[in-house]
């Protein structure tokens, strides 16, 4: 094999396993793999220097395609409820299948660093079919001094085949899409699929797996520091404001979506960003729509005029998970390190389209585990095909595709990170008021960030609290600057009786999802769940 570039050549192809592969071309720059990317025709450039890819079928995850293998080490670790088995036999011949479909081609190789800490990164190298895959995962991690790649030894590795078709009978598999992950070994294996988040979702999946039991805590959230080193961690599935509340001019950005908590403090994961960008608008999110305009990110599934070369962000044609790749320091105001102190404050962001939680309530340790663990938001009508009515969404430690073991691990460790360190938590509500969607209005964005900023910047602890009476968290009744009545979701709905309708059917939805975690939870955090109490006339 005719193998280039600055790498370990104690460690090089070879030793993954390849065979007369055509070129290897090791760790090359962000240009050198743009370029090579173009001449390839693997996308097109569009007005700005961004590269405009398509991926064809799959435009998000495939999550049933994603196994882990199930052996001794993983039997009675993994959260099998949630994660689909693979045996080793099958993972074998995938592995030898992915190994020959590779011969003849090029392939495009990066060493890289999944985590800012370097007591708790993982050093992960990454096998790419295509060069845009590559300058996509090298923005997305952490490029190493150029002095650490002769040395670099990797303790996850990634092959990454698009063009391999896996067959379910050959390979145990579901479908020709696979992505197979060997913790034992430190491999994964994605084929079938041209979606690059899978990639970056295999590295979060691994860490997800490797840190709880070094006590540090692997988390699906958005995290920045104020100037006297108040640091603020903001968890939240898609459509809660994850990423907008945490990008704030005011604050130094330490990551848009995954971190560690360690006895360090917080740590990005990553050395990038991957934002969705449909109807992205650069009145509301200025950074963010300046970089799907500058040279070198990767943006999937865009469409673009193949004429005049200007995007159109509006355009949802090929999906609306249209997604824009770049490295953090695109954005002006982030952290160059990844690093900040232990935080202060918990965000966890919820968008209740049944218009009964507050726009802000305070957790204790154990509501904040139930609430961790729960990971409640809602769609609205027309964000899914099907969906016509505000729908409950439940995904455990807001991130269960990626969580290899079970919630209640991930939780207790959360809780007692927030006990060590005396973090305040709340519960925050950007989804609507004055009644359920269609019904009642978005909560003010205004208003959000003013209760945002008293929680973070200590007014908030200043505040009068009652408790409430569904839920037991402890809501604010008055905030300076904020209407009393919208601090009560009761308040603002006009039928009253609808409200308390409604708000049962909350706690139903609350306890039913809840069911399947009391076993794995102490009594304080069962006993942090919602009872539906008849509201007093």
């Amino acid at each position: 094999m005719k193998q280039c570039g600055r790498y370990n050549t104690a460690l090089g192809a070879e030793a993954t396993g390849f065979r007369a592969v055509a070129k290897v071309h090791w760790n090359q720059t962000a240009a050198e793999l743009y370029e090579t990317a173009v001449k390839r025709g693997e996308g097109s450039i569009a007005q700005g220097g961004a590269f405009v890819v398509s991926t064809g079928q799959h435009t998000g995850r495939s999550a049933k395609d994603k196994f882990i293998v199930c052996d001794e080490t993983t039997r009675d670790e993994i959260w099998w409820d949630n994660n689909r088995p693979l045996s080793p036999e099958h993972f074998n011949q995938l592995y030898k299948d992915f190994l020959v479909y590779a011969e003849g081609k090029e392939l495009f190789v990066q060493d890289l660093y999944g985590g800012a800490d370097p007591v708790h990164r993982l050093s992960t190298r990454i096998f790419c079919e295509y060069a845009w895959h590559a300058l996509f995962i090298q923005h997305l991690l952490i490029v190493p001094p150029a002095k650490d790649l002769t040395t670099f030894q990797p303790q996850l590795t990634i092959i990454d085949l698009p063009g391999f078709r896996a067959d379910p009978e050959r390979h145990g598999v579901r479908s020709e899409t696979v992505i197979a992950i060997d913790f034992k070994r430190g491999l994964v294996l994605i084929g079938g699929t041209s979606y690059a988040g899978e990639i970056k979702k295999s590295v979060f999946t691994a860490l997800n797996y490797l840190l709880p039991p070094r006590g540090v805590m692997p988390m699906h959230c958005s995290a920045n520091v104020g100037a006297d080193g108040d640091t603020a961690i903001f968890f939240g599935l898609s459509g809660t404001g994850k990423t907008t509340l945490s990008a704030d001019s005011s604050r130094t950005l330490i990551g848009d979506d995954e971190h560690g908590w360690s006895e360090n403090g917080i740590f990005n994961f990553e050395g990038g960003c991957y934002a969705k960008v449909i109807r992205l608008s650069p009145e509301a999110e200025p950074e963010i729509y300046a970089t799907t305009r500058q040279w070198g990110t990767v943006l999937e599934n865009v469409v673009m005029d193949p004429v005049t070369r200007e995007l159109d962000l509006d355009d949802g044609s090929l999906t609306e998970n249209t997604r824009s790749a770049y490295p953090l320091h695109s954005i002006p105001n982030a952290s160059d390190t990844g690093l900040a102190p232990q935080p202060r404050n918990i965000i966890m962001l919820t968008a209740d389209a049944f218009g009964v939680l507050p726009p802000i309530a305070r957790l204790s340790p154990s509501q904040a585990m139930y609430h961790f663990i729960s990971g409640y938001t809602a769609k609205v009508a027309g964000t899914e095909k099907g969906v016509t009515e505000p729908e409950a969404t439940f995904s455990a430690c807001f991130g269960a595709p990626f969580m290899p073991r079970h919630p209640g691990e991930y939780g207790r460790l959360l809780r007692d990170l927030i006990a060590t360190h005396n973090v305040s938590c709340w519960l925050v509500n950007t989804g609507w008021t004055g009644g359920k969607y269609g019904v009642g209005q978005r909560m003010p964005i205004a208003a959000t960030r003013a209760l945002l900023n008293a929680a973070l910047d200590g007014s908030l602890d200043k505040a009068e609290f009652s408790t409430d009476p569904n839920f037991g968290f402890l809501v604010p009744t008055a905030v300076p600057g904020i209407d009393s009545k919208l601090l009560s979701p009761r308040e603002t709905w006009a039928d009253k009786q609808a409200y308390d309708v409604q708000a049962k059917a909350l706690v139903k939805m609350f306890n039913k999802n809840f069911q399947r975690f009391e076993s794995h939870v102490d009594p304080e955090v069962r006993a942090a769940a919602p009872i539906w109490k008849e509201a007093a006339e």
